[in-house]
């Protein structure tokens, strides 16, 4: 069993490919977890009106949004060196970090909490990292 978990893992060096199949990985049962419940998804946006509570459509719309982000990480983990796929990625990232970080500072719909800092922490990192390792990954190939 572990030699086809190696076996199916990104092959290209560095570690980057490995860290957005691994963003990905997550990215997917995220999705799960709101298309079934909205009790985490009520845990990052904690801090809406009771006029305007977060909702069933709510949480399926993000889980739709963050199983697209996890299809373009997962296929850049397998395609790094491709400009176009890592672009995309590269993106993804820098989407996340704007609606995170517009819920935080303009809209005030959450607080800072686990959900929330984990955004900010996976896509600042990824961002920084896509940034500066952007030679060696695709103009190296």
């Amino acid at each position: 069993m572990l030699q086809f978990l190696t076996a199916a893992l990104p092959t290209s060096a560095g570690w980057l490919a490995s860290w957005q199949l691994l963003v990905a990985t997550t990215a997917i049962f995220n999705s799960i977890q709101n298309f079934v419940t909205l009790k985490l998804t009520r845990r990052i946006y904690n801090k809406t009106p009771s006029d305007a509570p977060v909702t069933a459509l709510q949480a399926r719309t993000f889980a739709a949004w963050t199983l697209m982000s996890a299809v373009v990480r997962g296929y850049a983990a397998y395609n790094i060196n491709n400009k176009t796929i890592y672009d995309m990625a590269f993106v993804s990232y820098l989407i996340a970090f704007g609606h995170f970080s517009s819920e935080f500072f303009i809209f005030r719909t959450c607080s800072l909490n686990p959900g929330v800092i984990s955004p900010f922490i996976v896509s600042t990192t990824s961002l920084i990292w896509m940034f500066t390792q952007y030679d060696f990954y695709v103009r190296s190939a």
